[in-house]
């Protein structure tokens, strides 16, 4: 009977989570708690020594500064030059504007790696832009929100980073892994487009002549330049740096920051209102991430005390589960954590629980990390709970509904399973870039 209590004290603190309780101080409490049980005082001096080596961790000074990346150019109106010019530039295509959404989407999502705030910065500006032109309400809501949330795959992602913490891999090898699925996901979309343009045109009309008169007869080539240079230069200097083996993500993460602020000075954004503002949210959602990871750390620690991960292994081999049923277990209970919880609860909750069992089943913990990670992105997005479709429906003009969300995001969550599907029977999709930078 007391064999069993690692997971009750699991089911407890999920179910605790479910009912609204703060995800830091249930893990953290709960742990304490059932620590001083096991342990009697010393628990704590187990547990400073935890949380220290967590903290020691390098790897994580990236997200403070990936986060106050994202967050400084959301303020910098970046976005908003790039989708008006990218929307002109294919202007002449059926569907021109819903292409722009995609890739404008996958260059934030390059450069700032934050799913929320480019959902949100997305639907304020291209949203009514798309509904004025008469697009499909359900297909603008449903491009604009799976567009919004490549930012989980596409590399400098905080999930990834995150996801090498915990699962103690290289964040570098695990950013070069989700490029290939990253790009591959941006292709898909804009191929439904693009059907979805030959099969019913009116629903992703082109944008009219005068429009586009108008943007080439006012300096186009200056916007262009000011448009795509200046963000495309801040992701080779990031990504770029961290693929050659120049820098580590960390200092990657560095300068990407001082990047950011220097594209936000050229777009004469830049101010001390403007900063205080961006240093005030960086350090809300970084107090957030690791008073999050403190508690999964002391949660982690008695876990594993109570013999936790050992009886997990014994019912997975006494169950017969293969590593691949168990993987598709791990999947299947994230996609549904998915609905309820945010991300970074699940990245240290439930992975670091798994990720002894996958190393003891010969499984490569680079493509498991990638798979979880475009497991998110696709529980984001399915109805009804799904985090994107909130973000976007709290910036949507009245007229859009709660239904439109959902009739729009069912075809993008279906290209995220054949996705998924593909990079699980073609494992080659996350390893062969690795591998041929490390042939290098």
């Amino acid at each position: 009977m007391y064999e069993y209590l690692p997971l009750l004290l699991f089911a407890i603190v999920f179910v605790l989570i479910l009912f609204g309780y703060p995800v830091a101080l249930t893990l953290g409490g709960l742990s304490v708690i059932a620590g001083l049980i096991i342990y009697d005082i010393d628990f704590f001096y187990l547990l400073s020594l935890r949380i220290y080596g967590t903290m020691h961790n390098f790897v994580l000074v990236a997200v403070p500064l990936f986060v106050f990346m994202g967050i400084m150019l959301e303020k910098s109106g970046l976005a908003e030059s790039l989708l008006e010019t990218m929307s002109n530039l294919f202007g002449r295509l059926k569907g021109g504007l819903a292409i722009s959404v995609v890739i404008v989407g996958g260059m934030l999502a390059a450069s700032t790696g934050i799913v929320g705030a480019t959902v949100i910065t997305m639907g304020l500006i291209s949203l009514p832009t798309m509904l004025k032109k008469n697009y499909s309400t359900e297909l603008a809501t449903g491009i604009i929100a799976s567009s919004g949330t490549l930012g989980q795959i596409i590399p400098p992602s905080i999930v990834l980073v995150l996801l090498g913490s915990v699962l103690n891999v290289s964040v570098g090898d695990l950013f070069t892994a989700a490029l290939v699925p990253g790009l591959t996901l941006v292709i898909l979309y804009i191929l439904y487009i693009v059907i979805i343009a030959q099969v019913k045109p009116s629903s992703v009309p082109s944008v009219s002549k005068d429009e586009l008169k108008d943007f080439w007869a006012e300096g186009a080539s200056k916007k262009i330049i000011v448009a795509f240079v200046l963000p495309f230069t801040l992701i080779v200097m990031v990504l770029g740096s961290i693929f050659a083996g120049i820098a580590s993500p960390t200092e990657a993460a560095a300068v990407g920051a001082l990047g950011a602020i220097g594209l936000t000075a050229l777009q004469k954004r830049l101010n001390l209102s403007i900063l205080k503002e961006v240093i005030r949210d960086t350090t809300f959602l970084t107090c957030m991430v690791f008073m999050i990871l403190i508690g999964a750390a002391s949660f982690s620690l008695v876990f594993r005390a109570m013999g936790g991960d050992r009886l997990l292994s014994e019912m997975i081999t006494q169950g017969g589960l293969s590593a691949n049923m168990f993987l598709a277990l791990i999947l299947i209970i994230v996609f549904i954590a998915g609905f309820f919880i945010d991300f970074i609860e699940i990245i240290f909750i439930i992975v670091p629980v798994a990720a002894p069992i996958f190393t003891s089943l010969g499984i490569d913990l680079i493509w498991v990390g990638i798979l979880i990670a475009l497991n998110l992105q696709t529980s984001f997005l399915t109805p009804p709970f799904g985090f994107a479709l909130f973000y976007l429906k709290g910036v949507a003009p009245p007229e859009v509904k709660t239904s439109h969300l959902y009739r729009g995001i069912i075809p993008f969550v279906v290209i995220q399973l054949i996705l998924l599907l593909m990079v699980i029977l073609f494992p080659e999709m996350v390893s062969f870039l690795p591998d041929l930078l490390n042939e290098k």
